[in-house]
């Protein structure tokens, strides 16, 4: 990758997650730690515990923690694993995908935003993503 692009990803990164922290500071409605599981929990379910901690850089204790009030308010479901007794896993409810979606695309939004007035070439940032992913699911 050449130092440019990771340049660019990196901006994307630090905007987004900017723009997250500011939009639930007020902490009404899902925190931004809580849209991160709910966005990871979405591309890899179901999902052991382990995993989840795994993709979030977290440790499990912490997962076991955040899950708690999303399975209380019916984001998540969380069950035994019939194939480990000692291993749970994690889905995402119909409810918990509305949420993630309906708190995810003022975030969209407003990372757009944020990037076009920095100047950021957000045109090349989508094109570049694409053929990355065309790439990726080639190799």
């Amino acid at each position: 990758m050449d130092d440019g692009l990771a340049d660019l990803l990196h901006r994307v990164v630090l905007l987004l997650g900017d723009a997250a922290r500011q939009r639930t500071d007020d902490r009404d409605g899902l925190t931004y730690s809580q849209i991160r599981l709910l966005g990871t929990l979405e591309d890899i379910q179901p999902a052991t515990q382990h995993q989840l901690a795994q993709a979030l850089s977290i440790s499990d204790p912490a997962v076991s923690r955040a899950l708690r009030p999303l399975e209380a308010d019916g984001l998540v479901q969380v069950t035994i694993d019939p194939a480990h007794a000692r291993r749970r896993l994690v889905r995402l409810t119909d409810t918990g995908q509305k949420a993630f979606h309906t708190a995810g695309k003022p975030l969209y939004d407003e990372l757009k935003t944020g990037l076009l007035a920095a100047g950021f070439p957000y045109q090349r940032y989508l094109d570049d993503t694409k053929r990355l992913a065309e790439l990726l699911e080639g190799a």
